[in-house]
């Protein structure tokens, strides 16, 4: 029962409505942020080098959700910002985030010099470090850098 992680390119919002909800019970509100800065036209990963990717179980439901964002805070159009990772609470530790991440550091290859990241939970810290990001101190816009290849 492998999820199907998918490049998207059309409103998220009903896609991602549930995934809003858990994870706003789970104190998180990027993925509702998410879903509004779309609407809004604020952030539809659309720039160059920009991506969405959600993963859907069988029977289509979407369990996860990553992006790739030209890093705003960063004075580098080379420097990404990988934004919104959230996997299902029901769905977490079956390697779905893991593939989220590797697929958004592979859209960044050629585009991207490096990614940065802003994690304050440290399970997604700790994922994040297994695939190779490292820490960059407790800056105010990014915790964490990956050098792209």
């Amino acid at each position: 029962m492998r999820a199907v992680i998918q490049r998207v390119s059309d409103a998220p919002a009903e896609r991602l409505a549930a995934l809003a909800v858990e994870s706003e019970r789970q104190g998180f509100g990027f993925v509702r942020r998410l879903i509004h800065e779309w609407g809004s036209g604020a952030n539809r990963f659309d720039r160059p080098g920009e991506v969405l990717f959600v993963a859907t179980a069988p029977g289509g439901e979407a369990v996860g959700v990553c992006g790739l964002n030209v890093d705003p805070y960063a004075d580098d159009p080379r420097t990404g910002r990988v934004r919104h990772l959230y996997v299902m609470v029901s769905h977490r530790r079956s390697g779905i985030g893991e593939q989220l991440v590797t697929d958004v550091v592979e859209a960044a290859q050629g585009r991207f010099d490096r990614l940065h990241l802003l994690v304050t939970n440290p399970n997604a810290a700790r994922l994040y470090e297994r695939m190779g990001f490292r820490r960059a101190g407790e800056g105010r816009h990014h915790t964490h850098v990956l050098d792209v290849e």
